[in-house]
């Protein structure tokens, strides 16, 4: 495929990685974002994320002019969607927002003309790719067999996605095979290991959602077991361990919960659509939702509820060494036991922030010396020295992930 005009609509945690992959294939790519402080930022040079490599990725294509941001959606021949798609309460029900979607769409509209390629990346319920050909189309004025769309969902690991990008296999969906095949063709341009295969859209977006939903089901597993433990009066990582050395058996590590924009939110998307006869995902969802919860029973009756004891938490965000605090179970924990009238302090390295909502950060340092309590719930860099391992081991605390065995 010849050098193509892009605008990736929509700067964040997939939207800018993609645009400078994209920019470093050869493309000439326009980033827009609706968030003018997020243009500003990347203007002046800087991302306003944290991703491994992404600085100076960003900063070679910008200096080789293939990557441009604009205040304004551009034209171009290809538009790909990268924006968010949580969820919302609704009667007590979790159900996609697509708000950001249809707002996308409009966007796209008022520059789209005949046989252009939009491509909607963000994780979706199924037919909403057909919804967002129907907004474009109504808002262009142009027919819906002259120009094309597709569904291509990202699937990458943050702290890994611009190696992802170009190594993992993708999915492209489409009504129309010819949007397909197009599409296709603009991925091998950059995905230089993995394979692109070609379906239609529903099955492309059911697949995003099944791939999410198989690890939240998993790791629910794993997080009963570890309640289960706790009630046995047994330790849930030897029996992890150990249940592991059957050739056909990998349970994963328990946690603190389950958050991050695709886990804890794409398995609603399949509830929402099919209602009880998703009831297996329903109840995994659930027993992730209430793992934190259980987590802060657990606390409480370890400093026997008394409310003079400083708790702190280590790692706010919802992985390892990233700043993504999205759907974060460190944040429900804080949140619950900040709300129960407890003094809670929260530490990520990977966050500039002075507070998240009421909970104060403090640095590793400051929190060590300060809290009469530690919850480890990541395996930040910054926590795995012998020395923070000892430090944290010399008070009373809850190992949410096994960080402290061995």
């Amino acid at each position: 495929m010849q050098s193509k005009e892009i605008t990736v609509v929509g700067l964040g945690y997939i939207g800018l990685p993609t645009a400078v992959v994209m920019a470093g294939a050869g493309h000439h790519v326009k980033g827009y974002d609706a968030k003018k402080e997020v243009c500003e930022s990347l203007n002046a040079g800087k991302i306003h994320i944290v991703e491994n490599y992404l600085q100076e990725a960003f900063t070679q294509v910008r200096e080789n002019g293939c990557l441009e941001i604009t205040e304004e959606i551009a034209e171009s021949d290809i538009y790909v969607v990268c924006v968010p798609t949580p969820f919302q309460e609704e009667e007590n029900e979790k159900t996609a927002d697509l708000s950001y979607v249809e707002s996308a769409a409009k966007e796209v509209a008022k520059v789209l003309k005949k046989g252009d390629l939009v491509i909607l990346e963000s994780t979706v319920p199924p037919h909403t790719t057909a919804m967002m050909t129907e907004i474009l189309a109504e808002e262009s004025g142009l027919k819906k067999d002259e120009f094309y769309t597709a569904h291509c969902p990202e699937r990458v690991l943050p702290g890994k996605i611009l190696y992802e990008l170009k190594h993992n296999d993708r999915i492209i969906g489409a009504k129309d095979p010819e949007a397909a095949e197009i599409t296709k063709e603009l991925y091998e341009t950059f995905v230089v290991e993995g394979h692109c295969y070609v379906c239609d859209d529903v099955t492309a977006e059911l697949c995003k959602l099944a791939e999410n939903t198989f690890r939240d089901i998993n790791i629910a597993y794993a997080n009963q077991l570890s309640m289960l433990c706790r009630k046995a009066g047994i330790d849930v990582f030897r029996l992890i361990e150990l249940a592991n050395k059957h050739p056909r058996v990998s349970i994963l590590t328990p946690g603190l919960g389950v958050g991050g924009h695709c886990l804890a939110v794409d398995p609603w998307f399949i509830v929402e659509k099919y209602g009880e006869d998703a009831s297996l995902i329903r109840t995994a969802r659930e027993i992730n939702e209430r793992k934190p919860y259980w987590v802060k029973d657990q606390i409480l009756k370890d400093i026997n509820y008394d409310k003079e004891k400083k708790i702190g938490i280590l790692g706010m965000a919802y992985k390892p060494n990233i700043d993504d605090m999205r759907e974060s179970p460190s944040l429900a924990l804080a949140g619950a036991l900040e709300s129960d009238g407890y003094m809670v302090y929260g530490c990520e390295p990977n966050s500039h922030s002075d507070t998240i909502g009421n909970i104060r950060l403090l640095s590793l340092e400051e929190l060590l010396n300060s809290c009469d309590y530690y919850v480890v719930a990541l395996a930040h860099d910054e926590f795995k020295s012998d020395a923070v391992k000892k430090r944290i081991m010399d008070k009373p605390y809850y190992d949410c992930i096994g960080f402290l065995r061995g």
